[in-house]
């Protein structure tokens, strides 16, 4: 790489990392942990990218970036973030920014994303940015909250559609927040301020439904809900209403919980219509795929409950444990009902292991929709599925380096954890169940950060 990078973080540490990785990389380096410096810096005409964080002591990086394009348009700017959450990312495309990482970065991935800016910042003509100057209430309350990976490329995802035409197709199980996302891309796009609705296949029943539902839409943007489960000839009406929107043409966005891949084989589904709303596809991964985000989430539903006025609760460690290793089948809305009932229910302000248990034991068995595959699906298939799903939200870029590592990791470390559940935490019988040396077993735990409960098992 060849050129200047001006990084401002307050984490000396970060500054530090990022000084010494560009330095190696042939770059020159500016670090500070200051945006008056920053914005000095560019002023002066410095630098050709730009790495920022957001919270910083002396405001936000985010804020500064309309400044920045129009000080020095055409000047990259990578925006960096511990706020690992929609609103971000979503930010972040909204004030132009070059890119979009959260906390804690793959440093590779950084690289080369910075190594692209670079590029970019030469190749370019300068041209300015136009900054959103209309305001936009910005809720906090979505539940669209995860440092994954999973979730933060299906943020960046969003962010890159968000302000484009194309039809969304939005697909994954029950309760993972389907309808959450398609509102949110409506209401921080340029329709904003247009109206948003919800259909199903009662408002299309009669011959004139569509008409009806155009002139409600009045250009903004249409969600059909479960399009999946959409007779054949409501389908066919919705393909017309699509070819032949009116004056107003309104965006379409479709949410649906079954493989249309598989409904399209069985003739359940218009590969016309499918083809028509599947411009962008984003699939919403289920929690029992995010389980590093479950504490995330329940600290977001415990912080909103109080919020409404109901008294502070933490969770034990032992209580989030035992959240982690429950499978969720009814995914993100199962974890905000389950945590809205321990608020309630909890004899201390400190939620016990003993309180989860009892509210899951209650918990309705809800299986996953999804393609009707749960209980006849190959492991292997399943991870082939989720690979792929991995791979399309990255769009045309590769993920970070180290996939097999990750991978590898997301497979043993359940495993594990779910082997030393049922063996009631006896690791000799656990390393007997699982065919591995004690000793191999021991280091895995060890690796891996396992937490190992000894108890008694009724069974």
């Amino acid at each position: 790489m060849d050129g200047t990078v001006l990084v401002a973080d307050d984490d000396r540490t970060i500054r530090t990392v990022l000084t010494q990785a560009l330095t190696r990389a042939g770059c020159k380096v500016h670090a500070t942990s200051s945006l008056t410096t920053l914005m000095r810096w560019v002023g002066e005409g410095k630098g050709d990218v730009v790495i920022s964080d957001v919270m910083m002591p002396d405001g936000n990086g985010l804020e500064l970036l309309p400044k920045i394009a129009a000080d020095r348009p055409g000047l990259p700017v990578i925006v960096i973030s511990a706020q690992n959450t929609i609103m971000t990312a979503i930010q972040a495309a909204e004030a132009k920014a070059y890119d979009y990482l959260p906390k804690p970065f793959d440093l590779p991935d950084l690289m080369k994303r910075t190594a692209r800016a670079l590029e970019s910042s030469k190749q370019s003509a300068p041209a300015a940015r136009a900054a959103i100057t209309d305001e936009v209430e910005r809720p906090d309350e979505l539940p669209l909250v995860g440092r994954t990976e999973g979730m933060q490329a299906l943020y960046r995802l969003i962010a890159r559609v968000m302000n484009t035409d194309l039809p969304v197709l939005i697909s994954g199980e029950s309760g993972t927040g389907k309808s959450l996302i398609a509102k949110a891309i409506h209401d921080f796009s340029d329709r904003r301020n247009m109206p948003f609705i919800t259909i199903t296949a009662g408002d299309l029943q009669d011959i004139e439904g569509p008409a009806r539902v155009l002139a409600r839409a009045k250009g903004g943007t249409i969600m059909i809900d479960e399009i999946g489960d959409i007779p054949a000839e409501i389908q066919a009406r919705i393909v017309r209403m699509m070819d032949s929107p009116g004056d107003s043409t309104p965006r379409f966005m479709a949410t649906t919980q079954r493989d249309l891949t598989s409904a399209m084989d069985k003739g359940e589904m218009r590969q016309d219509l499918y083809y028509r709303l599947s411009g962008a596809a984003l699939n919403v991964p289920a929690l029992r795929e995010r389980v590093d985000d479950i504490l995330l989430l329940a600290e977001h539903f415990l912080a909103r409950a109080e919020r409404e006025g109901a008294p502070k609760r933490v969770l034990s460690k032992d209580a989030l444990e035992l959240m982690r290793v429950y499978s969720w089948p009814g995914n993100v809305r199962q974890l905000e009902n389950a945590v809205r009932r321990l608020v309630l229910t909890a004899r201390t302000d400190e939620i016990t292991r003993a309180e989860v248990d009892s509210v899951f034991g209650n918990q309705p068995e809800v299986e996953p929709a999804l393609g009707g595959q749960a209980d006849t699906e190959k492991l292997s298939a399943a991870v082939a599925r989720h690979l792929r799903r991995y791979f399309d939200l990255h769009g045309n870029m590769l993920p970070p380096p180290g996939l097999h590592a990750r991978i590898l990791r997301e497979i043993e470390t359940p495993l594990i954890e779910i082997s030393l559940e049922a063996t009631g935490g006896n690791q000799a019988k656990c390393a007997d169940l699982l065919g591995i040396n004690r000793n191999t077993l021991r280091k895995k735990v060890t690796d891996l950060d396992i937490r190992v409960t000894r108890r008694r098992k009724l069974m």
